[in-house]
């Protein structure tokens, strides 16, 4: 574990350095608080911090109160080096944030004892992040795919169409059904179709742009969200995904499956059209798709219309249907 020393005093910390180096510690230095700060303020920051009570630059408790400020993660456990007589010491480093205390000059048995205390916490401390990180994923990612899961991706395109209204630029759907996947499961099993969808969703997050999001909206179906993509761009993209889809069999221990899927698309701008109203109208799409023989990309322009209840496939609306030339 790494351990910060701030102290002013080349041999104190000195002394420090050593005997913390001969427990095993990997030790950083600094000879003032200026230092000790520049240190502190990084993501890459000690876990524990042996600060000195009185140094140029910044004060032990200073340190401290600016490390608490930060609230940064992981967690920087203090220990201040304080006088032996002054015990207002004590309470004024403490309500500054420090969570511990050593007289000077230090006594090794003590140190060796604040630092277990601190090395316990910082570990207690970085279990809990972990633990609520995994919660966080469970929350947001599709269990299966490890995609975005359904209201994550429709939190994504709220939140992208609003973007869109304030800058004007449209924002692109596409829905993408696996085609007769309830045939690979009745056929090879659930754990065929499990990889199938596992390596499908993996197609399709590694053919994106690095701003695009993919989620499992549902089933077998995948919700892509394509900022900055006009109709071209959609029809493009979706014919891309198809083809990652399409490109070559799935390996499973079952079988080696043909796996194609067919897609409806989508775009607006945001103002002009909702969340509701795009995957509606790339709804209707894959229901074209699906009906023009499967394996098919089909692009609909929703009407420029704000009320939220208006159909998809209004008159006027632009449809078409691609093919990758490579088929």
């Amino acid at each position: 574990m790494q351990v910060l020393i701030a102290d002013d005093s080349s041999l104190s910390r000195r002394l420090l350095e050593e005997t913390l180096r001969s427990w095993g510690y990997d030790v950083v230095v600094a000879a003032d608080g200026t230092e000790a700060w520049n240190i502190l303020s990084t993501d890459s920051a000690p876990s524990i911090a042996v600060l000195d009570w009185m140094m140029p630059g910044h004060t032990g408790p200073e340190l401290c109160r600016l490390v608490r400020q930060r609230a940064a993660e992981p967690y920087t456990y203090i220990l201040l080096l304080t006088s032996p007589n002054d015990k207002n010491d004590v309470v004024e480093g403490m309500d500054s944030g420090a969570d511990d205390y050593i007289t000077k000059p230090f006594d090794r048995h003590e140190l060796k004892v604040r630092l277990r205390a601190g090395t316990r916490i910082v570990d207690l401390q970085e279990q809990l992040v972990a633990a609520r990180e995994a919660l966080r994923v469970q929350a947001t990612r599709d269990y299966l795919t490890q995609l975005w899961n359904r209201s994550s991706i429709l939190e994504i395109l709220h939140r992208d169409l609003a973007r869109s209204d304030r800058e004007g630029s449209p924002v692109g759907v596409i829905v993408a059904d696996l085609d007769h996947f309830k045939a690979i499961n009745d056929t090879h099993g659930h754990f065929a179709g499990d990889k199938a969808l596992q390596e499908a969703a993996r197609r399709l997050e590694s053919s994106v742009r690095v701003y695009d999001s993919v989620g499992r909206y549902g089933g077998e179906e995948f919700l892509i969200v394509l900022p900055g993509a006009d109709d071209d761009s959609v029809r493009l993209q979706a014919e891309r995904l198809r083809y990652a889809i399409r490109s070559k069999p799935v390996h499973t221990p079952e079988a080696m499956l043909k796996v194609t899927c067919s897609l409806g698309c989508a775009s607006g701008i945001g103002g002009e059209v909702t969340a509701e109203s795009l995957i509606r109208a790339a709804d209707e799409a894959l229901y074209r798709a699906k009906r023009g023989g499967r394996d098919c990309s089909f692009v609909i322009t929703p009407a420029k219309q704000l009320h939220p209840a208006f159909a998809a496939v209004a008159a006027g609306t632009q449809l078409s249907c691609s093919r990758s030339e490579t088929d």
